[in-house]
């Protein structure tokens, strides 16, 4: 379901955070998703125990890798924000 989204739409976010004992800090980064099926990149990023979720291995039809680039953000800190560009 997630890849036909990135297909129909490449827009994606990733954001990560550290919750503390006193401050919470987050980055939310902005950019594209692209679905490679290539086998080559495939195989390398491949680990035995994705067998798990890919029956059929390395080669299963619903198995691909999902390349991110980021072109903006933005960092939270201390109840304050700033943007950013990705250069």
């Amino acid at each position: 379901m997630r890849v036909q989204q990135y297909k129909n739409n490449p827009k994606a976010s990733l954001y990560f955070y550290h919750k503390g004992l006193i401050k919470y800090v987050g980055v939310m980064l902005k950019g594209k998703m692209e679905v490679l099926t290539n086998q080559e990149i495939k195989d390398m990023i491949w680990r035995k125990g994705d067998t798990i979720f890919y029956k059929k291995g390395v080669t299963d039809p619903n198995y691909c890798v999902l390349k991110f680039t980021s072109i903006s953000g933005r960092y939270y800190c201390d109840l304050k924000t700033e943007e950013f560009i990705i250069k």
